[in-house]
């Protein structure tokens, strides 16, 4: 017998048998416990929300202070140093903000199984109800019976007539038969009462002990998540105490030779290093693949590290239709760092080389980054959602530059991926290039019209498209075409080709096998010197300075088992017009309904159904 059963299953654990009621109210308190416990997490989560909104502000007030001087780094470690604090407790945050919606997911739960425990106990509340009226009418006939037999032996104590005898007599036996009918009653309805009391016992039991252990869970998810915010702190201060360390008297004030200093080399060899600079990080990117050929530079480990960075992005886009709502845009980006090749040996001679830290702006318009986990680490737990900041791991960075030096010691500069992200997109407002393709396919001609639009909104900086290019495969034998403007016929593929500038353009083909089967289009262009993200990058600290700036997109790979090419993509489909198309005899709903019959699938398609002497065109989904 379970725990709960000592409280409810025994009638002699309470002459009222309220155990019921116990369990049952213990089972609501359940439910009223887990709302004070989301109630003081969120209350926790407040006061960590401040905390680390007092410790941004004083961050800045840390970068507020001034910046001249030898002691001006300092500030920038105590900066870091309470950004990373105050970015701690923000991540902290979010863990109990997401804890609190799985204790209210369970609060939910709860009340759900309580309403569904309600019902299915309703018949052992009956029994407790039944049992406690037979044990109050047991206790009166009880009562009545020991009245009725006192009485009749007071009457004849005092010698009352046989009358009166004989009347006491009567009422005797009637309380007697009504006693003994109760005590039959009661027995029946104890047997009912326990059978069903040991039953829900163990269901409210169950409960329970699901109820301690969810709760425990919870407690475990709390406790784990200040425990490791915890750790974060410890590991911060740490970072904190042996920076302060290495900020020697002899690093600040060659920090500040660095900052202030004019510099070793004549201003003429400068200016001309920075353009043989800018003209091979040119070349680089064109072609911070590798340029060939020996470096024009010449690095000193005392001068701010030149390096380039690249945003290049790709969008692909999936037009169903002249339907807007129906387009999908993924835009995809990389970004990459390059590195002159003298760097590296600045890097092996350095014991401890600068770190490389950058901020990347504009990211709330990024759906996910994914950096180069070996090269790349960043603070997760940052507030700001419109900016993110990153750092290398200089060992690992000055392994991987040695590394590809050596299968490559002619190159001039390295090319290092650092980053990978997805762009936020809002559908056809994100493609800076708009397209509908329209179809009609008879017997002996098709005719084809796309219709483009230039969407400028779709960049921050909006940026001309170049080498805009339709190409598009026409089936049925094309004997000739005539087109506006003028395209390029491959009759070996039996594909079309259009550079286009902007508008729309039209084609007639004439078939020797047709009809065609509208195929699919493919569109390219480039452009250069914008992104559609507008994420852009700045480096943060001393010892690098950059050098360059590239930005471009175009088009990328489309993510449809239909294609496999740089293209945009405008599906049309409809099955061969020859073996269905053509019923003369079959009205409109007549042939529709043969077309769902044998589940024909007719996506964004136009296909010709002929009836009497009307041409039908078919533009609906089934």
């Amino acid at each position: 017998v379970k725990i709960f059963n000592s409280i409810v299953c025994f009638p002699w654990q309470g002459d009222k048998n309220n155990g019921f009621d116990v369990l049952y109210h213990n089972m609501k308190h359940g439910q009223i416990s887990s709302k004070e416990l989301s109630d003081f997490i969120r209350e926790r989560a407040t006061i960590e929300e401040v905390y680390s909104r007092s410790m941004t502000k004083l961050a800045k007030t840390a970068s507020n202070c001034s910046q001249l001087g030898t002691f001006a780094p300092v500030w920038d470690v105590f900066k870091q140093s309470t950004e990373k604090l105050a970015a701690c407790h923000m991540e902290l945050v979010r863990k109990l903000q997401e804890l609190i919606k799985e204790v209210q997911k369970y609060v939910e739960e709860q009340a759900k199984n309580h309403k569904k425990t309600k019902e299915e106990v309703a018949s052992t509340l009956e029994a407790v109800q039944n049992i406690q009226s037979v044990s109050q009418a047991l206790q009166k006939s009880k009562e009545n019976y020991i009245n009725k037999t006192l009485e009749q032996e007071r009457m004849r104590k005092e010698g009352a007539t046989q009358r009166d005898l004989d009347k006491a007599g009567l009422k005797v036996k009637k309380a007697t038969e009504t006693y003994k009918s109760y005590v039959e009653k009661y027995a029946n309805a104890k047997t009912e009462f326990e059978q069903r009391m040991t039953e829900t016992a163990q269901k409210f039991q169950g409960i329970e002990e699901e109820h301690v252990l969810r709760m425990q869970e919870i407690i475990h998810s709390y406790c784990q998540s200040v425990e490791e915010t915890h750790i974060q702190i410890g590991e911060v201060q740490e970072e904190f105490v042996k920076n302060m360390e290495n900020t020697s008297v002899e690093s600040l004030i060659q920090k500040l030779a660095e900052s202030k200093g004019t510099g070793k080399e004549r201003p003429g060899n400068t200016y001309l290093n920075d353009f043989f600079l800018r003209l091979s990080y040119f070349l680089f990117f064109s072609l911070l693949g590798t340029s060939r050929g020996p470096s024009p530079v010449t690095l000193a480990s005392q001068d701010a590290l030149p390096i380039a960075v690249a945003f290049t992005e790709s969008v692909n886009a999936y037009f169903k239709g002249a339907d807007p709502s129906k387009c999908i845009v993924k835009i995809t980006g990389d970004m990459t760092l390059s590195f002159p090749s003298g760097i590296i040996k600045i890097f092996t001679s350095t014991p401890s080389p600068a770190v490389l830290s950058f901020k990347l702006s504009n990211t709330s318009r990024l759906e996910q980054i994914m950096p180069n986990q070996q090269l790349l680490h960043s603070d997760s737990s940052q507030s700001d959602t419109n900016t993110k900041d990153f750092w290398l791991n200089m060992p690992a960075l000055t392994a991987y530059l040695r590394k590809i030096s050596e299968q490559n010691p002619a190159a001039s500069y390295y090319n290092v991926d650092i980053l990978k992200y997805q762009v936020c997109s809002n559908g056809i407002q994100s493609s800076p290039l708009n397209l509908v393709v329209y179809w009609k396919c008879t017997s002996s001609t098709t005719d084809l019209r796309v219709d483009y639009r230039y969407n400028p909104e779709s960049m921050q900086s909006p940026a001309a498209l170049t080498n805009v290019q339709v190409l598009v495969p026409v089936s049925g034998g094309v004997t000739n075409m005539q087109s506006l403007p003028n395209a390029i016929w491959n009759a070996e593929q039996s594909k079309s080709l259009w550079k286009l500038s902007s508008g729309s353009l039209r084609a007639k083909f004439e078939l020797s096998d047709g009809p065609s089967v509208p195929a699919t289009l493919a569109v390219q262009f480039f452009s250069e010197g914008s992104t559609l993200s507008g994420v852009d990058m700045e480096l943060v600290g001393s010892g690098y300075r950059l050098s360059l700036s590239k930005k471009r997109f175009a088009t990328g790979k489309i993510d449809f088992r239909l294609h496999q090419s740089n293209i945009y993509t405008i599906t049309r489909r409809c099955y061969d017009s020859r073996s269905w198309c053509y019923y003369n005899s079959l009205d409109f709903n007549t042939f529709s309904a043969y077309a769902q019959a044998c589940s024909f699938v007719i996506e964004m398609s136009l296909c010709v159904c002929v009836h009497s002497q009307a041409a039908i065109w078919l533009t609906a989904e089934i």
